[in-house]
């Protein structure tokens, strides 16, 4: 019985599959439904093709109709594309007599590759429509994309197929070095606030050459990019403050996808990555965005890198890491890391005054600033860590321990904190009695600690961690360590709050 069973209710399925291929249907009345009634696809760069967009369209009527018609308003020469229910129609631009059963839904998925030629030259909008039937039943849903025009660089394709690489160490990668006579671009060395630039692989700066960014410049780095400074070579980041919410004075590093969900992304690029040798680094108002690593500093040459007026977020592995190097930082942010917002390792020379470091990646790992004079099986291992001095910063995040020193003998380990706001439970019988965390007896390491108390940072989860003065950091920094003017260039009060950011009221 029981095949029998199974081959009836087999034969039923089949049957009524087969009764829905020629349902009746009626014409559709301008009735139709839509889950929005314009669609936004996000900033798309010149010819570089954008996301997928959904429009979800219901027939919320009893019966089964048929649209006569789903069509581009620009037609044939429009440059937006659609797949409706998986059907590619004309080209993608017209689609004829459209079928949707009573009371169900369609899908129809969006896409464009337009340039900056085809978009209104005032507010460069590329727009068009979705048109559905027509005459009395016209129904529209509108579709609207800003373009970007940009500055393309990438390495050479040669005929053989093969890629333009850059040797690193025994290995190489995927780059290219920037050219100050490039036929098409000009000076690939000097960039511009005039267009975006978008950069594939890792572009190069020559030994003996100094790569410049000017106030409103706007870098956007491909999967697996980045940028290398070469021995002997230099960057220069001259970002200023901005006045408004758009940062329009700032200098910004982030990866190449501009839609929403793509915002706080972390890993999608590689890295800015100052190789041993690089020599007179300076970053003024930069922001780092969704990088694997921020900023790899192996400065050997003996030169100082200074660092003002920086943020950095979501960086898949450190914000900052740093080995050998020598660091000047005021009034650096860096919000969550997957390992380390700040690693000093390999010893080094580094000072950070008006400073916030936190970290609330999800992994009990992960700690706000690491700090060492060693890498196992270096060759030597160890090196002088001959200063790791934080002033007036806050050290904080959601581990339990957001501050973590590794020293190994054989080399000196020299470290000191003056008036921080400090994350770390010393009541844990592994650090109670530990030298290095003697937060209240050791002044010769720590002065004016704050242990353990929350700073009340705005929103986390948007980067904005400024303070208000109910924070357990306001007011409570060493006027000694002043920098006068705070991340966002406003003038501090004094005593100094902690951290990159002068205190104010949040908004209601």
């Amino acid at each position: 019985m029981r095949p029998q069973i199974v081959l009836f209710f087999i034969g039923m399925v089949f049957s009524i599959c087969s009764c829905r291929s020629d349902f009746e249907t009626v014409a559709s009345n301008g009735k139709l439904e839509f889950s929005r009634d314009t669609i936004y696809l996000d900033t798309i760069f010149t010819n570089i093709g954008s996301s997928t967009y959904r429009l979800k369209v219901y027939n919320r009527s009893k019966n089964d109709i048929t649209i006569p018609s789903i069509r581009l308003g620009k037609g044939l020469n429009s440059k937006y594309r659609l797949s409706v229910d998986g059907m590619q129609g004309n080209n993608g631009k017209i689609f004829n007599n459209v079928d949707i059963l009573a009371r169900d839904s369609l899908y129809i998925f969006i896409e464009t590759n337009a340039n900056s030629a085809d978009a209104n030259p005032n507010d460069f909008l590329y727009t068009d429509q979705i048109q559905f039937d027509s005459g009395k039943n016209l129904q529209n849903v509108e579709l609207v994309t800003l373009i970007q025009d940009a500055v393309f660089l990438y390495p050479k394709r040669y005929a053989d197929g093969t890629t333009e690489t850059l040797p690193i160490g025994d290995e190489k990668i995927e780059g290219f070095y920037l050219d100050e006579n490039d036929p098409i671009n000009g000076n690939e060395l000097q960039f511009t606030k005039n267009k975006p630039y978008v950069i594939y692989g890792y572009a190069a700066v020559p030994s003996n050459k100094i790569a410049t960014f000017e106030a409103g410049t706007k870098v956007y780095f491909h999967s697996n990019s980045g940028l290398i400074v070469s021995n002997k070579g230099s960057i220069q980041v001259n970002g200023n403050v901005s006045t408004t919410e758009k940062m329009e004075n700032e200098v910004i590093f982030e990866g190449d996808r501009l839609e929403t969900d793509f915002t706080n992304i972390p890993g999608q690029w590689g890295t800015i990555w100052l190789t041993a040798g690089s020599t007179n680094n300076s970053f003024n108002h930069l922001t780092i965005k969704n990088a694997s690593i921020g900023l790899l500093i192996q400065n050997n040459d003996g030169s100082t890198v200074l660092i003002k007026n920086t943020q950095i977020y979501n960086s898949t592995n450190y914000g900052i890491l740093a080995q050998t190097a020598k660091i000047d930082a005021q009034n650096v942010v860096i919000n969550n890391s997957g390992q380390a917002n700040l690693a000093c390792t390999y010893g080094g020379d580094y000072t950070f005054t008006h400073s916030t470091f936190n970290n609330n990646w999800n992994s009990s790992q992960q700690v706000s600033v690491y700090i060492s004079n060693y890498i196992t099986g270096a060759i030597p291992e160890v090196k002088d860590l001959t200063a790791a001095t934080f002033n007036n910063c806050i050290i904080y995040g959601s581990y339990s321990n957001e501050m973590s020193l590794n020293k190994k003998t054989g080399a000196t380990f020299e470290y000191k904190f003056n008036n921080c706001l400090l994350k770390f439970d010393n009541t844990n019988p592994k650090f109670a009695t530990n030298p290095d965390y003697q937060f209240f007896a050791d002044p010769l390491h720590y002065n004016g600690i704050i242990l353990n108390k929350d700073p009340k940072f705005f929103k986390i989860s948007k980067s904005k961690l400024n303070i208000d003065p109910s924070s357990s950091a306001f007011a409570k920094g060493n006027s000694a360590y002043l920098i006068p003017l705070d991340v966002l260039g406003k003038t501090r009060t004094l005593p100094p709050d902690l951290g990159a950011y002068q205190s104010m009221e949040f908004p209601k």
